[in-house]
C-alpha cells in the first residue's frame, strides 16, 4: 500500500468520526488538519538547530531534515508549509497558543506531553559533550559527567531546550552558559569562552565533523537522557489525526527517506561551513 493511499484512509478514518459526532474533534465537525486543508498552510515552528533545523541567515529560508519532514507533510496534505520563526523555550508555547501546527525536532518529554500532543518518534537522541580536545581543563579521558562537573568548567547549552534542562538537573559544580542558539553554543567553545558544549547527539556529531582538527565528543556513561524526537503538536488533536502524522513518519522511516535526509543535511551545514 502506498504512502499516499494509506495517509487518505487515515484521514477519511477522521472525517467519518466527525460525521458521527465524535467528542475529541472541533465543534464544527471536521478534523484539524481539515481545517489546516481549509487555511490552505501547514505552519511550523521554527529555531536554528542543525541539522534538524538550518536557517539561511541571508533569506530566512530553512532547510535541515525535520523542515523538510514538514514540507513533505504538507504536501501530502495538499497545502503549501510556512516556516514561523521563534527560540526554542517558546516552541512549546506556540503550539499552546496556537501560532502554529508543528513544533519540530522537539524531545518527547513527560513534561511536555502533559501539556501539547507528540507523534511518534522520528529519530532518537542522547545528550553528549563537545570540547576542544587541546583543552587541559577538559579530561581527555572523560567517560561519566561526574568527570567535567568541576568549578572551573563551563558548558554552553541552548537556553530552554531540553538539553538544557536535562544537563542542568546534574551538573552541580561546573558553570552553565545559556546562551539563544546552536550557533552562539558552538562559538562559545570556538572563542574559549566554554569549555564544553552540551548538547543532542546529532548537533554535537555535526560540530565535531566541522571542526575534526581539534575537537572531540564524549557519551557520558550512564546517559544522562535517551529520548525520542519527534513533532510537538496541539493538545486538542484526536488520536485519530495524531495517527495521520504518525503514518507519514513511519513510512519515511521505513523507506529510509529519514536517513536519507538527515544526510543531507549533514552534509549541507558542513558544505557551507568551508
Amino acid at each position: 500500500m502506498t504512502l499516499r493511499l494509506r495517509l487518505v484512509r487515515a484521514f477519511a478514518s477522521v472525517v467519518a468520526v466527525a460525521l458521527m459526532g465524535g467528542a475529541a474533534l472541533a465543534d464544527e465537525g471536521k478534523s484539524y488538519w481539515q481545517g489546516v486543508r481549509d487555511a490552505g498552510v501547514l505552519k511550523c515552528g521554527a529555531a536554528s538547530a542543525p541539522p534538524f533545523l538550518i536557517r539561511d541567515p541571508a533569506t530566512g529560508n530553512y532547510t535541515g531534515y525535520f523542515a523538510e519532514l514538514c514540507r513533505q507533510f504538507g504536501k501530502e496534505l495538499g497545502v503549501k508549509t510556512a516556516f514561523v520563526d521563534t527560540t526554542w523555550d517558546n516552541m512549546v508555547a506556540g503550539v499552546q497558543s496556537g501560532k502554529w501546527d508543528l513544533a519540530p525536532a522537539l524531545d518527547r518529554t513527560p513534561q511536555r506531553a502533559m501539556a501539547i500532543n507528540f507523534s511518534t518518534s522520528v529519530s532518537e537522541a542522547t545528550y553528549t559533550f563537545a570540547y576542544n580536545k587541546t583543552n587541559p581543563k577538559v579530561p581527555a579521558d572523560a567517560k561519566s559527567v561526574a568527570d567535567i562537573d568541576k568549578e572551573g568548567l563551563t558548558i554552553s547549552v541552548i537556553a530552554g531546550s531540553a538539553q538544557d534542562k536535562a544537563i542542568s538537573g546534574v551538573i552541580k559544580h561546573a558553570t552553565i552558559l545559556r546562551l539563544p542558539t546552536n550557533e552562539e553554543v558552538n562559538l562559545a567553545v570556538k572563542t574559549k569562552r566554554a569549555d564544553l558544549v552540551g548538547n543532542e547527539s546529532a548537533m554535537n556529531q555535526l560540530f565535531a565533523k566541522g571542526n575534526a582538527q581539534w575537537s572531540a565528543v564524549f557519551t557520558p556513561v550512564p546517559a544522562i537522557a535517551r529520548r525520542g524526537v519527534g513533532f510537538g503538536l496541539p493538545r486538542s488533536l484526536s488520536a485519530a489525526d495524531v495517527r495521520v502524522l504518525d503514518i507519514f513518519i513511519e513510512d519515511a522511516r521505513a523507506t529510509g527517506e529519514v536517513d536519507r535526509l538527515f544526510e543531507a543535511a549533514m552534509d549541507e551545514v558542513l558544505a557551507a561551513s568551508k
